[in-house]
């Protein structure tokens, strides 16, 4: 099994729920496997495992080529598409990196050339990462070994409902941002 699908399932046997209310936190003594059936939790899996798959794939391409790897894309793709600049922490919200992580991660691309820090006139303490030409460059270098590995194993796999995906990923993805963003708000509400 695929050590990401292994925590996730050892993670999903172990938690309980709770139902927060506007009268605290009641908990439900049902294991998630409980609540889900044998199908959605193998569904759940093989969307693991296929991600997993995919990313080594691509990042194995990658450095066949000669390439930066998977993460340094990222960066330089998020940049691009953000007109060239963001702020640090935005960056790292945006590749799914801890800002420490991405700081680290920064310090090696900065390095070669490819984005630079330049200092945020309304805040000292943060930086804006800006993608330089020599970025673009190699982002423009990097894509096409990107798109094969999606245009040869992922689209081929969906067929003609990459639309009706990505809907139900983007779904997904918001209802989990609202209920951290509820949690977080619920976790510094004072207690009466």
């Amino acid at each position: 099994m695929d050590d990401i699908a292994t925590v996730v399932y050892t993670t999903i046997i172990q938690e309980t729920f709770a139902l927060s209310t506007t009268f605290g936190t009641i908990s439900v003594m049902e294991t998630a496997t409980d609540m889900l059936s044998a199908d959605e939790l193998a569904a759940w899996r093989a969307f693991l495992r296929a991600h997993s798959t995919m990313l080594r794939r691509i990042a194995a391409d990658l450095e066949e080529a000669d390439l930066p790897p998977l993460t340094w894309y990222d960066v330089l793709a998020a940049l691009r598409d953000s007109d060239g600049a963001l702020r640090q922490v935005e960056l790292a919200e945006r590749v799914l990196l801890s800002n420490s992580g991405l700081s680290r991660l920064i310090d090696r691309i900065e390095k070669a050339g490819l984005v630079r820090r330049t200092a945020c006139d309304t805040d000292r303490r943060s930086f804006y990462i800006e993608l330089t030409d020599e970025g673009r460059e190699m982002l423009e270098r990097m894509w096409p070994v990107y798109a094969r590995g999606v245009a040869e194993d992922f689209l081929p796999a969906i067929g003609s409902k990459s639309c009706e995906l990505r809907q139900m990923l983007e779904t997904i993805g918001t209802t989990c941002d609202r209920m951290n963003a509820a949690e977080a708000e619920s976790a510094v509400e004072p207690r009466d």
